[in-house]
């Protein structure tokens, strides 16, 4: 397996997951033009694209899926909450998933997994492909019992790391924005972020990447500042997923 990000923030998300055979985009807040010319970059055509999961209903995930849908004939996969929660107009192949039940794309096995967060009805997804093991997560105000029981054991994980409470508070935000922002329902902070990594098998976790990092509420030098104490035993690789460029291929295995 291999992964890559068109883009990670609130102005645009999607994250590329592909197998020998199979391609795999989860989420697409970017227009058609935009879309393309991310996945050039990346070496990738939008009929390359076998489906697109969408983790939930805001804009910065599924703006672009209707239109890429339309005019590629994509296969998309949503809640019936993500899809009846925005008016998007006709989509040609829409499978409506049940987020406590997992399925197969191609060769790549799907795990959805419910979260916290203000939005109809979210998941995030663990992708998996001969033995290795991806997780997505983001856009979840706090970590479940549930979503650490999941999220144990991955080869390459895309974690949440989204503001510094002390910058949260003295921000630009306007005040109800700060609480939604911060509240169990909101987004992940870092030190919460660290959280998770305390639970998890690090000896397995080959690829860390801070991702969905807010670009007014917080910096990446203390989003990697609060993980680093977590991981002083780790080997392994610790990146950062742009809004702008994303990041290029990483193999696991």
């Amino acid at each position: 397996m291999r992964i890559a990000s068109l883009g990670s923030g609130s102005r645009g998300n999607g994250t590329l997951i592909e197998d020998a055979n199979t391609c795999i985009l989860v989420d697409l807040g970017f227009t058609l033009k935009e879309t393309k010319r991310r996945l050039g970059r990346l070496g990738r055509n939008p009929e390359d694209i076998d489906a697109v999961l969408v983790t939930h209903e805001h804009a910065d995930h599924i703006n672009g899926v209707a239109a890429f849908a339309r005019k590629y004939g994509t296969p998309i996969y949503m809640t019936p909450g993500t899809y009846s929660a925005k008016k998007q107009g006709i989509i040609p192949a829409l499978t409506r998933i049940n987020c406590h039940r997992n399925f197969r794309i191609g060769g790549i096995g799907v795990e959805p997994v419910p979260v916290p967060h203000d939005a109809r009805e979210p998941c995030q997804f663990l992708l998996s492909s001969g033995g290795m093991k991806v997780g997505v997560l983001t856009d979840l105000g706090h970590i479940t019992a549930f979503v650490e029981q999941q999220y144990q054991s991955c080869d390459a994980l895309l974690l949440e790391c989204n503001h510094d409470p002390s910058m949260l508070e003295v921000g630009p935000y306007p005040y109800p924005l700060k609480v939604r922002v911060g509240g169990p329902h909101g987004h992940l902070s870092n030190a919460q972020a660290a959280g998770l990594l305390t639970t998890m098998d690090l000896g397995r976790l080959q690829h860390l990447v801070i991702s969905h990092i807010s670009e007014k509420n917080n910096l990446p030098q203390l989003a990697s500042d609060a993980l680093k104490p977590v991981l002083t035993k780790w080997s392994g690789n610790l990146l950062l997923a742009d809004q702008h460029l994303g990041f290029d291929w990483i193999e696991l295995g």
